[in-house]
């Protein structure tokens, strides 16, 4: 089921310009929501939104790759695109509009410290000073562990 990074990428830039910050972020949440809301149990989780991994950085959540792309914009914006890539299912279109939804009117350092707050990126940052550079990968488990919990099961 995992799409393409660049896709999902695009896709967020096609919604608004933002910073790479918020860029990351926003990818994390798409990301997390996927891995939540289309597998059953945290020891099968093969449902991805893309196969790329996040690392516990001093900033929050980073895809290594897409900081190397985005790092010469700083703090300045990544101007919006003009076409969003159609690839995505129903299912995974929903997940990426509501994610949007729901972080979009937020900014990179708002974004960074929600993140903070979150088990995954605690869990991964263990041993390490707020301060301290660290690679260690935000594990799938525990970012479908943590948020299952939020997901509100409706009749």
């Amino acid at each position: 089921m995992a799409y393409s990074l660049e896709d999902v990428v695009q896709w967020f830039l096609s919604k608004d310009s933002m910073t790479p910050k918020k860029l990351q972020k926003i990818l994390y949440y798409a990301y997390a929501w996927t891995l939540t809301l289309e597998n059953e149990e945290a020891n099968d989780l093969n449902n991805k939104l893309f196969d790329e991994k996040f690392e516990a950085w001093v900033h929050g959540p980073v895809i290594r790759e897409v900081y190397e792309t985005f790092r010469v914009y700083g703090y300045q914006e990544i101007p919006k695109v003009d076409n969003a890539p159609s690839v995505f299912s129903e299912d995974i279109l929903e997940i990426l509009e509501d994610v949007w939804d729901e972080y979009g009117q937020y900014t990179g350092n708002q974004l960074e410290s929600i993140t903070h707050q979150e088990d995954p990126w605690i869990n991964a940052r263990n041993g390490y000073s707020p301060i301290e550079r660290c690679t260690e990968v935000i594990s799938d488990e525990d970012i479908f562990t943590y948020y299952i919990q939020r997901v509100e099961y409706v009749d």
